[in-house]
């Protein structure tokens, strides 16, 4: 068997022929092995580009084409009105453009063994309430300033601190940690802070006042909200908001599997490699969810372009166009007038290497026919 294998070491790529080796079925015929390897021979041909293939542009027209069908905007789930799903053209446009700023950012939170299996639901939902961001403003009934010594008196409403098992002394950590100059006193129904400095206003007092409000007491910071659903036979947590970074060190948490719709959360925690995975996966997801057909590798084409240079970047006039390295490319795509006169200035020269620069003067694009040249041996004509 290993003989035959090696046969075909120059014709199939190592990675196909280990993964034909693996998957062989036991006791296979000599025979058999090798109608196997000439039929994914025959596959691996048809399956190559042929040389001056206009990849990018058959790459645009099929996700472009199917794109123009797409209709559906969002997507809410039940029961839970903060909690929306961006579908469709807006997600692609999203992805496309490298937005670090999502309109609905969400992860997909799975658990290890005993929290996935959720046998007891309360678990799971007490769980999932400790990893969701909680804010001062939301275990407080009162924030009051004294006009006398600007001291300011935050009452704590302790059911719902029961609710997620939060103390007086948890809240003040978490107070001092995130605000300096303040020295603060635990008054049992209420928490009081007081400005170490003598020269502290009424003016100041009430900018901490606004300020402490918003201050993360418990949970994940940017985890808004929280959805425990239950996936084919586990249970997995479904959030508002996306914190890949802090999410992965919660011990309950698989890291895994564990993943966010915010690609560049995806670079920054786990590299550009996952980064150009997700971009894959996210964009064949919506066109999937769409019932279109779209071949995966245009869309891996998509993300190698976007995620080439080891820095995640839109497809942008402030992204991929603009590291292109032929000027009439720059400025086919927008604000053409800009690119050519600081083309200009420098003195840039273009070698009418691409396609779109040859269109624009009327030229042979070299792609197809057009990539093979005829030239003449100099010792010949002499």
């Amino acid at each position: 068997m290993t003989d035959i294998i090696s046969e075909y070491e120059g014709k199939l790529p190592s990675k196909m022929l280990r993964e034909i080796r693996d998957n062989l079925p036991k006791g296979a015929s000599d025979s058999k092995i090798r109608k196997i390897l000439e039929i994914a021979c025959e596959e691996y041909i048809t399956a190559k580009v042929s040389p001056g293939e206009a990849v990018g542009m058959i790459a645009a027209e099929s996700i472009g084409e199917p794109g123009t069908q797409m209709t559906l905007n969002t997507f809410h789930f039940a029961g839970v009105a903060e909690m929306n799903v961006t579908l469709g053209l807006p997600r692609i446009i999203e992805i496309l453009d490298g937005r670090k700023e999502l309109e609905n950012p969400m992860m997909t939170i799975y658990l290890k063994k005993p929290y996935a299996a959720g046998k007891k639901i309360e678990e799971l939902r007490h769980l999932a309430i400790q990893i969701k961001e909680t804010e001062l403003r939301d275990v407080s009934t009162e924030f009051t300033i004294s006009i006398a010594d600007f001291t300011i008196e935050v009452k704590l409403d302790k059911g719902k601190m029961k609710e997620i098992d939060l103390t007086n002394n948890k809240i003040m950590d978490a107070i001092s940690k995130q605000l300096k100059g303040y020295n603060i006193k635990d008054n049992k129904e209420s928490i009081i802070l007081k400005s170490r400095s003598k020269e502290d206003s009424f003016n100041e007092s009430y900018k901490t006042k606004e300020k402490i409000k918003s201050i993360t007491v418990k949970g994940v910071k940017g985890i808004l909200q929280v959805l425990p659903v239950k996936r084919d036979d586990e249970f997995i947590i479904i959030t508002s908001g996306s914190n890949l970074a802090d999410v992965l060190q919660l011990e309950e948490v698989d890291a895994y599997r564990t993943t966010t719709n915010n690609i560049f959360e995806i670079e920054q925690v786990l590299g550009i490699e996952a980064a150009r995975q997700a971009i894959v996966d996210e964009i064949f997801k919506v066109i999937e969810s769409q019932g279109l057909n779209v071949d995966v590798r245009h869309i891996m084409l998509v993300a190698d372009i976007m995620c080439v240079n080891g820095t995640l970047k839109g497809i942008t006039r402030y992204g991929v166009v603009s590291e292109k390295s032929s000027v009439l490319a720059r400025a086919s795509f927008e604000t053409p007038i800009k690119h050519i006169i600081n083309a200009a200035l420098v003195g840039e020269v273009d070698n009418l290497d691409s396609v779109v620069e040859n269109v624009m003067v009327n030229q042979p694009v070299p792609i197809g026919t057009g990539l093979s040249k005829l030239s003449v041996k100099n010792s010949k004509i002499k």
